[in-house]
């Protein structure tokens, strides 16, 4: 029997992009920008009034493409099926949240995914309504999600990632770099989106990604790695490990694109896990270290 129809529990929002206005309408828009959404479903929700602009407008499927708009929906999927993994809270206090988020969780909704991701579990959880991640994971890598729990203190915690004053360090297992002794490097790239779209690509240009790659130790043709990024590209350690060449286990993106499953298979993670956290607290002064309880397959 299939899961029911799922409606994210808190609202979204898009910021339309400033381009010149190429689409009659927003419905024609919402079906050129989310291809995998058929135009019947666009024009459904439209129809139902689920859509509505930043002054609490309705949008209608005759509303007009306008650049900036911002816009506010509360996303549906047909079905959503659980998530056979569950998440645990490390540490809790009046500012932050703490969690260890295992593979496969999104952080919040995405993809055919709503209620099945860690905001909404956490908010469940806790009753804490007003919980936000402050910083990004991936849903295929496992590990430590800090989120804000007073929205009146939010800006700190979000300075302190954009900033770099947070020490972050990930732990994989990939393939040994063959032919090289190395044991420690500096990668540096330039990174842009790629095809699909969700995918990302090393390129030319201005360097704008940056980590820190040391092999802890090696068993055959397979070695554990400390990652430790510079800056917050999204994809940027498996980009940066592919370009050792040592691609992480598991890894369905890289080198060769592997298209999702609907549920997912569960028996091959990305071996890739957000490790180790380490900050002064903005508010409190008080210094906290947080490492994940959560073990790669080695």
């Amino acid at each position: 029997m299939q899961p029911a129809p799922s409606t994210s529990l808190t609202p979204s929002h898009i910021t339309l992009p400033n381009l010149p206005a190429p689409w009659p309408t927003l419905l024609d828009f919402f079906e050129q920008r989310f291809p995998f959404i058929e135009r019947a479903i666009w024009q459904h929700r439209l129809e139902a009034g689920k859509i509505t602009d930043e002054l609490g407008n309705i949008i209608t499927t005759d509303t007009p493409f306008r650049p900036h708009a911002r816009l506010r929906y509360f996303r549906e999927v047909a079905y959503e099926h659980p998530i056979p993994f569950r998440e645990q809270i490390l540490f809790q206090n009046d500012s932050i949240l703490v969690a260890d988020k295992p593979h496969f969780l999104p952080v919040t909704p995405g993809g055919s995914y709503v209620n099945e991701c860690l905001l909404h579990r956490l908010k469940r959880s806790t009753g804490l309504e007003h919980l936000v991640p402050a910083h990004r994971l991936d849903r295929e890598t496992a590990g430590l999600v800090l989120f804000t729990v007073d929205k009146k203190q939010r800006q700190p915690w979000f300075d302190l990632f954009r900033h770099g004053a947070i020490s972050k360090s990930y732990e994989a297992i990939a393939a040994t770099p063959a032919g090289s002794k190395q044991r420690e490097w500096l990668v540096e790239s330039r990174i842009e989106r790629g095809e699909p779209w969700i995918r990302f690509r090393n390129t030319v240009g201005e360097i704008n990604a940056r980590s820190r790659i040391r092999i802890v130790e090696s068993k055959g043709s397979l070695s554990r790695f400390e990652l430790q990024p510079i800056t917050g590209k999204t994809h940027q350690l498996r980009l940066h490990m592919g370009l050792i060449g040592a691609y992480i286990i598991g890894d369905r993106f890289y080198p060769d694109y592997q298209p999702p499953t609907d549920p997912p298979s569960y028996d091959n993670p990305l071996q890739l896990l957000a490790k180790r956290l380490a900050f002064t607290d903005p508010v409190s002064g008080q210094v906290h270290q947080f490492e994940s309880r959560l073990q790669l397959n080695w």
